[in-house]
């Protein structure tokens, strides 16, 4: 008879896709990002931010 209990299992974590932002722009300042039917812009502004306008 043993009294061994195995340890508790934990979900692994999620790991998420990571992409550099030059990367998705090529070296630009623009890229398209299509999502089903809809075409997105992803913008790098001067100051280094990110803004995504459809």
């Amino acid at each position: 008879m043993s009294f061994h209990t195995p340890p508790p299992k934990h979900p692994l974590p999620r790991v998420q896709p990571t992409y550099a932002a030059r990367d998705l722009t090529e070296g630009g300042d623009q890229a398209q990002i299509v999502l089903g039917d809809q075409i997105y812009t992803l913008r790098i502004t001067r100051a280094g931010k990110l803004i995504l306008t459809k």
